[in-house]
């Protein structure tokens, strides 16, 4: 199993930096995270390829944005997130496509976006355009030879899965992050597991608390320190036969040192579960 992080791309100042702090630390892939459509440009693909082999980085999956309010709760996020809300649908539609077409540029087969509040009631006059709006993306990706993955947190994993079955393209999958689930008080990310385990193709490992009240998400705490259950986690995903990218992610000030301290104990910690249940 191959442990990377996110690398944030919302301007390209700064970016090989970062790369050169990935190998400095002994990471060899990253995902991509992107909310800029502005970066999404021919020639700064050029660029970031160039750069990404002078420092020996794979990326395992583009993280695309989209444009407009993005607000992470459980009241004004109904309104915000995704391809859910009407008012901003087409404007992501297009996003997403665009974002797909730079990360075809840089060789990234995956991308990876939230797809907010998915109706959980299949009779909601939002969930057959909200799958059509996914349908449309999901056939622009395809046609690069890409998949859609859906970063889960926002709706319950059988929401998840009736989505897919709606949708009805092979090119859908789920980078699961094993705390959002926790966060946004939906799942037990191992539970979760039993629902769309087969259609993980990336992770993002996190870690946090669920809601304390109706209103506000979760707490992201330290890997370790939080409510998931990594050894079960594990044993699961090798039970599914998942051996591929996991992916660190810290909701913390962005380059800090305390993030990079957080990273690479959070590295070490999974390191050890994935030698015992895999075998080092």
């Amino acid at each position: 199993m191959k442990i990377g992080t996110c690398v944030s791309l919302d301007t390209m100042e700064g970016v090989e930096q970062k790369l050169i702090m990935l190998r400095e630390n002994e990471f060899e892939t990253c995902q991509l995270v992107s909310w800029n459509p502005e970066v999404w440009t021919k020639e700064n693909a050029k660029v970031l390829n160039g750069l990404l082999e002078k420092n020996s980085i794979a990326v395992s999956a583009f993280w695309c944005g989209w444009e407009g309010p993005r607000v992470w709760n459980f009241y004004e996020g109904q309104l915000t997130l995704g391809l859910v809300p009407a008012d901003y649908r087409q404007q992501r539609i297009k996003n997403l496509c665009d974002g797909g077409d730079f990360a075809h540029m840089l060789g990234i087969q995956d991308v990876v976006t939230h797809m907010g509040f998915i109706p959980e009631n299949p009779y909601d006059s939002a969930f057959a355009p909200f799958c059509l709006a996914v349908r449309t993306v999901a056939q622009h990706l395809k046609e690069n030879g890409q998949y859609l993955l859906f970063e889960t947190g926002q709706e319950t994993p059988v929401t998840l899965l009736r989505c897919f079955e709606t949708v009805g393209m092979d090119n859908l999958g789920v980078n699961l992050d094993t705390a959002n689930l926790i966060l946004y008080g939906k799942a037990n990310p191992v539970d979760a597991l039993e629902v769309f385990g087969p259609y993980v193709q990336n992770i993002h490992a996190k870690d946090g608390c669920y809601p304390a009240n109706g209103h506000e998400l979760g707490q992201e705490r330290r890997l370790g320190e939080g409510k998931v259950d990594f050894r079960a986690l594990f044993l699961k995903l090798y039970e599914l036969g998942y051996d591929s990218h996991l992916t660190i992610e810290r909701e913390i000030a962005d380059g800090s040192s305390q993030q990079l301290r957080d990273i690479l104990n959070a590295r070490a910690y999974l390191q050890k579960l994935i030698n015992e249940i895999y075998g080092g």
